[in-house]
C-alpha cells in the first residue's frame, strides 16, 4: 500500500542528523535509567530529584530479587526469531521460526507489542547486571527490526514504517474503522528502541527509532486537528511520552510536535480544569496519557501539563483505587468512590499499576516533598505487583487481572501462548525494582522504599547498604561506607505511628507522613536505624463502610480459602484476630469458620478474599 505523499527527504535527513548528534551517548535521566556521565540534548524543566542508574543499585536477598531472577531467566530463554517472525513476514522476509501464540499470533491485530516490552526488559536487565547475554539478544532484535524497516518501501509501506502488521491498520484507525490499537503497539516498539539505545548504547536502535518517529510525525501531520482528535479515541499507549522523551534526547523539535499530536483534549481539558471525568474511560488508555503529560511538562515547562498529570494522579489514587493499590474493573474507571460495588474477577489490571508507578516516579522527580507519592508507591508495589508474578514459575509468568471478588484466584501467563499486555509490563516491572528505592538531587539522598539493597553513589565514593526484612520485620538499617556531606531524607510512612529513628544509636526526630532529615558529613561505619511500628488496622470501602480490608502496617492481608469458592463477602469477627507466630499471619473467625489471614502478595495456589463484611 502506498499513500499519495511520502515523508519528506528533509524529515528523514533531520532524523539521521539527530542520530549522529547523540549516537554513542545513551543517557536521559528522565526517561529510563541512564548510565552516569551521559547527557541528553535538553535538560528536563521543573525537576529537583532524579533516580540513580539501575547499575548503581544492587538488590540483596528478598522477594524482589527473586522476582527479578525469574524474569531474567525468562528473557534468556526467549527465542528472538520467534518474536521477529511476524515483523519479517509483514515485509516479505523469510522466517522459519515458530509463530508465537496469544496476542502475538500472526492473526492478532496487536502483534508486535511484546517485542517492545522485551527490548525494554533486556535493556534494564543488562544495565542492572552487566550481563552481556541481555545486550547480545537486544542487539539481535534491533538488527532484525532494522532489516524489516529497510524493507518498508519494497513492502508497499512508507519510509520509516516498522511494525508486525501492515500500514493499512493506520489507515483504519485514522478513518475510525474497526481495528484494535495500532499505535499502542507502535508505542511499545518505540519505547523499547529508546531503552535499547539509552541502556545498552545501541546506535542502531536510535537510527531505527528516529526514522520511525519521523514517520509518526509525517503521518499525523497530514491530518487535521479534528481528524487527530477523533483518532485519539482509540488506545494509543504512551505515544506522547516516548516522543517527548525523544525530543529531550535529540533536541529535534519534530518529535515535540509529534508528541503534541497525541494530546487528547477530551481527557486533558477536564483534568486541566481540576475535574474528575474519568468514569467510563478505559483506564490503561488514560494512565499513559498522564505520564506523557508530565514528560511534556519536563520538556516545555508548560504548567498545564504538570497540572493534568498531578490532578490525574490525585483523582485515581483518591477515588478510583482499591486497597491493594490497583484500579479499574473490567479495565474501566467507574464513578469516583465505587469500590465495594466493583469487586469481580477482572479488577486491577496489572498494566494500570505498572504505569501508575511510572507516573508516581515522574511526579516525585517534580515534587520530591510529597510523601504521599511513595506511600502510594509502596502500597501498590507490595499489595498488587509483587504478588502478580507466579512464584512457582521459573520464568516469572505474570497475572493480567488480580481478582478482588470473594473467592477470586490469580491466574498467570505462560512462555509463548499468552503475551498479553500485562505479560509485557510484568517483564518490565520485574527488571526495574531497583529504580525507585533511592533518588538524589545535588547532595540530597532520598530513601523511599525499604528494600534490601546496596547503593553505590556514582562519583561520590559513598555506598549505602540497606539491611531489612521488611515487611516481615518492622525496621530497616542503613550503613554508610565512605565519607562526605549528604543531606539524607528517609521516608517515614504515614502508617508508622510511633516510628523511631536513630543515628549511631542516638535518637533523631521522625514524624510519620514525611521525610526525616539528617544533614551531615558522614563517615564510614555510620548507621541509621528506623523502627516502623506496624499496627493491625482495617480500611473501609468508600461506598460501603461495612466492606473492609485488614492490614498489617501497609500490607493487605487476605483470607486463604484453598479450593473453596465463595459467592459473597464472608463476615469477619475482628475481635478474634490472633497472630499465628509466623510474621504477618493471623487466624480469625468468619462466617465461613476459622480462617488464616496472610499477606495478599503471598496468597498463591488458592482462592481468597481481600474484602470482608464487618
Amino acid at each position: 500500500m502506498s499513500l499519495p505523499q511520502q515523508p519528506s527527504r528533509r524529515a528523514v535527513l533531520r532524523a539521521t542528523a539527530a542520530v549522529a548528534a547523540v549516537a554513542g551517548a545513551p543517557g536521559l535521566t528522565g526517561t529510563a535509567h541512564a548510565a552516569p556521565g551521559t547527557a541528553a540534548a535538553r535538560a528536563d524543566v521543573g525537576v529537583s530529584a532524579d533516580p540513580f542508574p539501575l547499575s548503581a543499585v544492587a538488590l540483596l536477598a528478598g522477594p524482589f530479587q527473586r522476582n527479578e531472577s525469574r524474569t531474567h531467566a525468562y528473557l534468556k530463554f526467549l527465542d528472538p526469531d520467534r518474536l521477529l517472525h511476524t515483523f519479517r513476514r509483514n515485509v516479505g522476509l523469510a522466517s522459519g521460526a515458530t509463530p508465537c501464540g496469544g496476542w502475538e499470533s500472526p492473526t492478532t491485530e496487536l502483534r508486535g507489542h511484546s517485542t517492545g516490552h522485551v527490548l525494554s526488559a533486556l535493556a534494564q536487565a543488562h544495565t542492572s547486571t552487566g550481563d552481556t547475554a541481555f545486550k547480545t539478544k537486544s542487539d539481535y532484535l534491533v538488527a532484525g527490526l532494522a532489516a524489516c524497516q529497510d524493507r518498508a518501501a519494497a513492502a508497499g509501506f512508507n519510509t520509516g514504517y516498522l511494525s508486525a502488521f501492515p500500514e493499512s491498520f493506520i489507515d483504519r484507525v485514522e478513518a475510525r474503522q474497526q481495528v484494535w490499537a495500532p499505535y499502542y503497539t507502535l508505542h511499545k516498539i518505540l519505547a523499547g528502541l529508546l531503552d535499547a539505545h539509552q541502556l545498552t548504547g545501541s546506535a542502531q536502535a536510535l537510527t531505527v527509532l528516529t526514522r520511525k518517529a519521523a514517520w509518526v510525525a509525517w503521518r499525523n501531520g497530514r491530518l487535521t486537528q479534528a481528524q487527530r482528535q477523533a483518532m485519539l479515541g482509540t488506545e494509543f499507549g504512551g505515544m506522547n511520552e516516548v516522543l517527548a522523551n525523544l525530543y529531550q534526547l535529540t533536541g529535534d523539535p519534530l518529535h515535540l510536535t509529534a508528541a503534541r499530536y497525541f494530546d487528547h483534549a477530551q481527557v486533558f481539558d477536564p483534568l486541566a480544569a481540576g475535574r474528575d471525568a474519568l468514569s467510563g474511560f478505559h483506564a490503561n488508555t488514560q494512565i499513559p496519557k498522564a505520564l506523557g503529560a508530565i514528560r511534556e511538562y519536563h520538556a516545555t515547562g508548560e504548567t498545564r501539563y504538570r497540572d493534568i498529570a498531578r490532578n490525574f494522579w490525585n483523582f485515581v489514587v483518591g477515588a478510583h483505587t482499591y486497597a491493594i493499590g490497583g484500579n479499574s474493573n473490567g479495565e474501566y474507571f467507574k464513578n469516583p468512590g465505587r469500590i465495594a460495588s466493583e469487586l469481580s474477577d477482572s479488577t486491577c489490571e496489572c498494566c494500570n499499576t505498572h504505569n501508575m508507578l511510572k507516573l508516581t516516579r515522574q511526579l516525585f522527580r517534580t515534587e520530591p516533598g510529597r510523601p504521599e507519592l511513595f506511600d502510594f508507591h509502596e502500597k501498590a508495589l507490595y499489595n498488587h505487583l509483587l504478588g502478580a508474578q507466579n512464584p512457582d514459575s521459573a520464568h516469572g509468568h505474570h497475572s493480567y487481572y488480580v481478582p478482588l471478588r470473594a473467592g477470586g484466584q490469580r491466574t498467570f501467563s505462560n512462555d509463548y501462548q499468552d503475551f498479553t499486555c500485562c505479560h509485557g509490563t510484568g517483564m518490565e516491572t520485574n527488571t526495574k525494582h531497583r529504580d525507585s528505592i533511592y533518588f538524589h538531587g545535588g547532595e540530597t539522598l532520598w530513601v523511599n522504599l525499604f528494600i534490601p539493597s546496596t547503593l553505590t553513589w556514582p562519583g561520590r565514593g559513598i555506598t549505602v547498604r540497606q539491611d531489612t526484612g521488611f515487611p516481615d520485620t518492622a525496621s530497616t538499617k542503613l550503613t554508610i561506607t565512605g565519607s562526605g556531606r549528604v543531606d539524607l531524607r528517609l521516608r517515614v510512612p504515614a502508617w508508622a505511628t510511633g516510628a523511631r529513628l536513630r543515628l549511631n544509636g542516638a535518637p533523631v526526630a521522625a514524624t510519620p507522613g514525611g521525610y526525616a532529615r539528617i544533614d551531615r558529613t558522614w563517615a564510614s561505619g555510620d548507621t541509621v536505624e528506623l523502627t516502623l511500628p506496624m499496627a493491625l488496622t482495617r480500611e473501609s470501602a468508600p461506598d460501603d463502610p461495612a466492606a473492609q480490608v485488614v492490614k498489617h502496617g501497609p500490607i493487605v492481608l487476605a483470607g486463604g480459602y484453598g479450593t473453596t469458592n465463595l459467592t459473597a463477602l464472608p463476615t469477619l469477627q475482628p475481635g478474634t484476630l490472633a497472630p499465628t507466630g509466623t510474621p504477618l499471619e493471623y487466624t480469625a473467625t468468619a462466617s465461613t469458620g476459622r480462617v488464616t489471614l496472610l499477606p495478599f502478595y503471598r496468597t498463591h495456589r488458592q482462592r481468597y478474599t481481600v474484602y470482608w463484611r464487618v
